[in-house]
């Protein structure tokens, strides 16, 4: 490579750095040596070593500093210095403690250490009596390596210390906030070969312009203007372009697959009461999935209304069976409990709410919902509390089983699952009633995603007045795209990562 291209083409951070390197290396020296902040220092060294002029490694050093009571021994002086000098002329301990003005845990320190060192006898009079003994006179009057030690400058490296200042170092480290290790990473420049190449070039530290200016154009001062060569192989920063969230792509493909095999959306409320969102679809008041437990109930407003005439049909069907043929669950229904407001637990009450609006004349109907519901459940790898389902119905005449399988089935070949199977599942509402597995390969093994069924007499004929045949299903729809994504945890789906929403690949076309 042309040693003098590469000059023409170098910033002004740049021509101040690399000749600095023939004496420095770190970026604290770099900074020194040129004047620099090290932010500009950082910048051009990155800059060289993406042009191979240096190499750039991390090394790893450690630093002795001062910690708090380091600081204030500095002032004051360390406790078992204090102490001695006391002693001199004082022998009661509480005496000792006040005049060298030592908190508890300090005197216990140098009781310690002082009678480790042989400076001191004590005895009981009454209270505990000090006193010196000929070291600790002589200790008194003469510094110690600790002493010695703290007046260094600081930070310290430790492997530059002498014997007598890893003697202090050891002892002091034992102590309580006197001295602490600091482990650093520093960033260390080396020249390469095109690097010295490039500096036995020359290189003047001249202004040189990377911009041209309007007021340039406008003076003809552009002519006069050093312009530091393009680069045009230089590392830039990446640009990422706004985009929709990779799961809300997911919801609108989705919403692409249902309305082009002819259906129609629902949509509706996040808050229902409860007799739309269970009671209509014949779940029993005294169900578990209708307590605490489950279900996220609303405190203000607590109740909602309720449809008079619907209400004495659905209320029926509960107790006796009403005009459905069946027993019903044969309890007292509750239109306390019925009016209680709450998130839904599902979007399937979006299907009672449409099924009930309909007439006669509206069939055959296909309707689908890609919606939030709430669940009261705890947040972990593989469940939410909040997520969406993807619903569909279908009210036809001559609708069977074999014609929901064909929808399930065509609808996760949509979503790249190639084998589907149906497995004999329960649910209040629908009978039959079905779970939805597909084969994950990477895992080799199947993965329920969702449920289905015909809905149940006693929820049709209540809502729509006949008994028509309702295909429905309820499919989870996190689940169902953590395969496409890579995602093993359902959490990072919504983690709100900026590297993943830029990386992540676009869903299916």
């Amino acid at each position: 490579m042309n040693a003098k291209k590469i000059i023409e083409s170098l910033h002004i951070y740049e021509r101040k750095v690399l000749p600095a390197l023939k004496k420095s290396s770190t970026l604290q020296e770099i900074a020194a040596a040129t004047g620099m902040d090290e932010v500009e220092v950082m910048r051009a060294l990155q800059w060289l070593n993406n042009k191979k002029l240096i190499s750039l490694k991390k090394e790893e050093k450690e630093f002795i500093s001062l910690d708090a009571n380091g600081e204030e021994y500095i002032k004051e002086g360390l406790p078992e210095k204090r102490f001695l000098e006391a002693a001199r002329e004082k022998t009661a301990l509480n005496d000792i403690r006040e005049a060298a003005n030592l908190s508890e845990e300090e005197v216990n320190v140098c009781l310690g250490l002082l009678r480790k060192k042989a400076a001191i006898n004590i005895r009981k009079e009454g209270g505990l009596v000090i006193e010196l003994t000929p070291t600790g006179k002589a200790m008194s009057g003469k510094e110690s390596l600790e002493e010695k030690f703290l007046k260094s400058k600081f930070p310290i490296v430790p492997n530059k210390l002498n014997d007598e200042e890893k003697f202090a170092f050891s002892e002091l480290k034992k102590r309580k906030a006197i001295i602490r290790v600091e482990k650093t990473k520093t960033s260390v420049a080396e020249l390469t070969a095109l690097g010295k190449k490039v500096l036995a070039a020359g290189i003047k530290e001249e202004d040189v312009t990377d911009r041209l200016t309007p007021s340039m154009l406008k003076t003809g001062m552009w002519k006069r203007t050093k312009f530091r060569a393009y680069d045009v192989k230089a590392q830039v920063s990446g640009i990422f372009g706004g985009k929709r969230h990779f799961v809300n792509q997911a919801a609108d493909y989705m919403k692409r697959v249902w309305l082009d095999l002819g259906f129609r959306e629902m949509k509706g409320s996040l808050v229902q009461t409860a007799f739309w969102d269970l009671d209509a679809l014949f779940v029993p008041q005294d169900h578990p999935a209708r307590d605490m437990q489950d279900t996220l109930y609303i405190k203000e407003p607590r109740h909602g209304k309720l449809p008079k005439e619907m209400l004495g049909r659905i209320k029926a069907t509960h107790e006796t069976g009403g005009a459905t043929g069946s027993k019903g669950w044969r309890y007292s229904f509750s239109e306390e409990l019925a009016k209680e407001n709450l998130l839904r637990t599902h979007t399937t009450v979006l299907s009672a709410q449409t099924i009930a609006n309909l007439k006669k004349e509206d069939l055959p109907a296909k309707f689908f919902s890609v919606n939030k519901v709430f669940r009261n459940e705890t947040l972990s790898w593989k469940a939410l509390f909040e997520f969406v389902q993807v619903e569909g119905i279908v009210v036809d005449e001559n609708a069977n089983f074999k014609n929901l399988k064909w929808y399930l089935a065509e609808f996760f070949k949509k979503l790249g699952f190639e084998e589907i199977r149906i497995r004999p599942a329960y649910f209040p509402y629908t009978e039959p009633s079905a779970e939805v597995e597909v084969y994950v390969p990477e895992k080799k093994m199947w993965m329920e995603l969702g449920g289905a069924g015909i809905f149940r007499p006693e929820v049709t004929k209540p809502l729509m007045g006949t008994e028509i045949p309702v295909l429905a299903w309820g499919l989870g729809m996190e689940r169902s795209i953590m395969q496409y994504y890579s995602i093993k945890d359902i959490r990072e789906l919504y983690q709100n990562d900026l590297k993943q929403l830029r990386e992540i690949k676009l869903w299916m076309k």
